[in-house]
């Protein structure tokens, strides 16, 4: 039976080094260190990724792939189960690259080509948010077509500095496996949450009921 090829360095480094940015924070992994987790030298590091910079962009982009299959599937959500599957599937992908929302503002204010990239996901996901929303318009939410942009752009807010604030609440512990699901649950029926006054009364209740049993798991929040 032949062995399986090893992967490639390249995305031997990537993984790596996005364990240690979610683990430590960006800002305190340098290449060196990741270079010597792997066993490597620096200049084999070096060879795939000249900056640290380009590793980051790296790792956004695969971010930014990852996302994109899901987001375009938002105009399919019509009730609160459906919602709700998409939303924390959407918090399990930035929890995946938690280390870019963990530090969002002192990467972009470093790194020009991230800015810009971040900028443009940022759109897409309040384009996908505002499909979500005109879709549950049909039968779950009572919302005006006309507050459809703010509310799309007040939850995109929350998406993005959720794990912010679950970090600034807790750093030693918030952004840790161990604590991945509560933090995404809390994300999620917080972000739900804004569409509560606008839902039909089965599907507040429902939703009501989703955030009961997440709370007998997880604890308030």
């Amino acid at each position: 039976m032949s062995k399986k090829a090893p992967r490639r360095t390249a995305e031997r480094i990537l993984e790596t080094a996005l364990t240690m940015f979610n683990r430590f924070g960006e800002p305190n992994v340098s290449t060196t260190a990741i270079s010597a987790d792997m066993g490597i030298s620096p200049g084999n590091l070096y060879y795939h990724y000249p900056a640290k910079d380009e590793l980051v962009n790296a790792l956004f982009e695969r971010h930014r792939r990852s996302l994109t299959p899901l987001l375009r599937a938002s105009g399919e959500v019509q009730d609160v189960e459906d919602a709700w599957f998409f939303m924390h599937s959407l918090f399990e992908s930035l929890w995946e690259h938690r280390f870019i929302y963990r530090n969002l503002n002192d990467l972009l204010s470093r790194n020009r080509h991230l800015e810009t990239q971040v900028q443009a996901l940022i759109e897409q996901i309040v384009r996908s948010l505002q499909d979500l929303l005109d879709s549950m318009r049909r039968q779950t939410l009572t919302m005006p077509a006309s507050e459809v942009p703010t509310m799309a752009t007040s939850m995109v807010v929350l998406l993005t500095y959720w794990l912010s604030f679950e970090y600034a609440k807790d750093p030693r512990r918030a952004l840790e496996p161990e604590h991945a699901q509560a933090a995404l649950l809390r994300g999620a029926r917080h972000v739900l949450g804004l569409l509560g006054p606008y839902m039909v009364e089965t599907q507040r209740k429902h939703l009501q009921a989703l955030a009961a049993a997440y709370t007998s798991r997880t604890g308030p929040g």
